[in-house]
């Protein structure tokens, strides 16, 4: 192992590590990311999509650069600047909504959601807060308790949390997808009419849970439910929004327009920015409620308002629409048995690993797979315990997609062929 892993182990706490490989970088350009030794990697992560415009973005470059050199103060707490209010502004212009609405600025999607959570509860009164099993809202507070994947994984449930199952068309669990969303609907109707439930949360694709893209339509219902009940929901957007999915907005696929929408990662260009778009009457009480020093900073905020203003000018959207689809078509053409399932929305994709035999998941070979893929030149993570998260950034080129689709191939045929030492692997815990 080299020098620079082995101070890590011993310098760096293990409570804030999640590794499949022991990967070391010093560099990044665009979609690449550069070890120690001068190798290149081909990153179809974008560090869990925060890296969203690429590493080094020179529309980030140069916003950062600005505020750095003349930086007005350290957050936005007791005091206002151009970018902490520009940038407040330009979401609200971007998210759609009626009425007076404001803007929670943040560091990470965690705290815009356990914002966002408290706030509704406070506004209603109520405690129990709705959500999906196997889902992921944060690593703090309310949001950590009703974060699916956190309970699955023996971390306590909010006492106060309710949790539905997730729609999974290639895995249905009573064997049809449409009786799943009847099921779950009606638990939801259930769960929302006896007046305790302060909210529901949800993500418009399962992302840590398996990067499960639910049935059209699915969303809308929940929405229409939550409106028969006046129940705010809250689509966390944070790592599936601005662009990833082929639209701005994720929740944009099923036309609805939710009470609250929290953004994170992509937002900041690589900075700890967060934010939650939502009805005045929820987020501005109770006041100094949720104080964080340095949040909306002067440099996370001028990099913030160059990611939205890159988005649009850039038409990334689109673009990861259209790309997206030639690394889906490409990753279906992958000739492997292991492959159980290619699907997503733009350039947010999972393929899922199986047992051939018996087409149940194997957490075992895609943990293999990862760590082939980055012997042979591309950084990507598995979630679900047998799923390939595949979230390039949003510049992804078609030349890049396809050579993304050649090394994930060639690293599920390695690893089917025996060539990945699976004691090393088991180094690497994952999840």
């Amino acid at each position: 192992m080299n020098t620079l892993y082995a101070r890590d182990e011993v310098a760096i706490a293990g409570i804030e590590k999640l590794r499949f490989f022991p990967l070391e970088v010093v560099s990044g350009h665009g979609c690449t990311l550069v070890t120690p030794d001068g190798r290149e990697l081909l990153d179809l992560s974008a560090t869990w999509t925060a890296s969203g415009l690429g590493h080094g973005h020179p529309a980030v470059v140069e916003a950062v650069s600005r505020a750095v050199r003349s930086a007005p103060g350290s957050g936005g707490l007791s005091a206002v600047h151009p970018d902490s209010v520009g940038l407040a502004e330009d979401l609200l212009k971007l998210v759609p909504g009626s009425g007076e609405r404001r803007v929670y600025l943040g560091h990470a999607g965690s705290d815009a959601n356990d914002v966002a959570l408290r706030a509704c509860r406070h506004a209603t009164g109520r405690r129990t807060v709705l959500a999906f099993e196997h889902s992921y809202h944060g690593g703090v507070g309310v949001a950590m308790g009703v974060s699916g994947v956190h309970v699955d994984a023996g971390a306590a449930p909010d006492p106060d949390a309710a949790f539905l199952p997730y729609p999974n068309p290639f895995r249905p669990s009573s064997g049809d997808v449409a009786a799943d969303v009847a099921a779950c609907l009606k638990l939801a109707d259930q769960h929302l009419a006896t007046g305790s439930i302060a909210c529901l949360i949800v993500e418009p694709i399962l992302s840590d849970g398996g990067l499960v893209v639910p049935p059209d339509g699915f969303l809308a219902e929940l929405h229409a439910l939550c409106r028969r009940h006046a129940v705010p929901m809250i689509c966390d957007e944070v790592k599936m929004g601005l662009g990833r999915p082929g639209t701005l907005h994720a929740f944009e696929h099923d036309g609805v327009v939710p009470d609250i929408v929290t953004f994170g990662k992509v937002l900041g260009g690589g900075l700890p920015l967060s934010a939650a778009v939502g009805p005045a009457h929820l987020l501005d009480e109770p006041a100094a409620s949720a104080l964080l020093t340095t949040a909306g900073n002067p440099i996370c905020t001028a990099a913030g308002r160059a990611v939205l203003a890159t988005i649009t000018a850039e038409q990334l959207p689109e673009r990861a629409a259209k790309v997206g689809a030639v690394l889906q078509d490409a990753l279906r053409a992958v000739d492997a048995e292991q492959v159980g399932d290619v699907r997503g929305r733009g350039l947010a994709i999972g393929l899922e690993l199986v047992d051939p035999a018996t087409g149940e998941p194997d957490s075992r070979f895609a943990a293999q797979v990862s760590y082939r893929a980055w012997e042979l030149g591309a950084v990507v993570y598995y979630v679900g315990g047998n799923v390939l998260e595949i979230t390039p950034p949003l510049i992804l080129s078609e030349d890049e997609a396809h050579r993304a689709a050649e090394i994930i191939g060639a690293a599920i045929a390695d690893t089917a062929a025996g060539k990945v030492d699976s004691e090393e692997v088991a180094r690497y815990a994952g999840w």
